[in-house]
């Protein structure tokens, strides 16, 4: 399951970034990313999300994508390639999300959407790294 996430992650590069989109090659910001790759594995996505902003902070401060990620994934304490990290930008709400494409220790990646850049894989800087706030693994359906 985590190298299929992978590889249908990988898929989405090169899909421009849009505000709230979920479409690939057409447009997509980071939660559309994941909503798409959950989409091409379970079919479904389990909830819809509601309206966000597209900046890196929520004014009213609550909190809504952790606990989502709490609902629907499973919370890991190291992560692996295909697993979920949710970002918290600043002192605000969590706000972003990536999915680790490689986990060599010094040339982590992950792949991720964000403005001007679009669905891009890049390294999991020490920037980004201290930025972590959730690691969540992707559940296994079965029919």
């Amino acid at each position: 399951m985590a190298k299929r996430v992978v590889v249908l992650a990988r898929g989405w590069i090169g899909t421009p970034y849009e505000h709230q989109a979920s479409c690939k090659g057409a447009g997509a910001d980071c939660l559309g990313l994941l909503r798409g790759v959950w989409r091409e594995l379970h079919g479904t996505e389990p909830e819809r999300p509601g309206p966000y902003t597209p900046d890196w902070a929520e004014t009213d401060g609550v909190e809504r994508l952790l606990p989502a990620a709490r609902r629907h994934m499973v919370a890991v304490s190291v992560a692996m390639p295909g697993d979920v990290l949710l970002f918290r930008m600043g002192r605000g709400v969590v706000k972003h999300v990536a999915i680790l494409s490689d986990d060599t220790p010094g040339a982590e990646k992950i792949i991720h959407a964000y403005a001007a850049h679009g669905v891009v894989e890049s390294p999991l800087t020490p920037a980004w790294a201290r930025r972590i706030a959730g690691k969540f693994r992707i559940p296994v359906r079965r029919a």
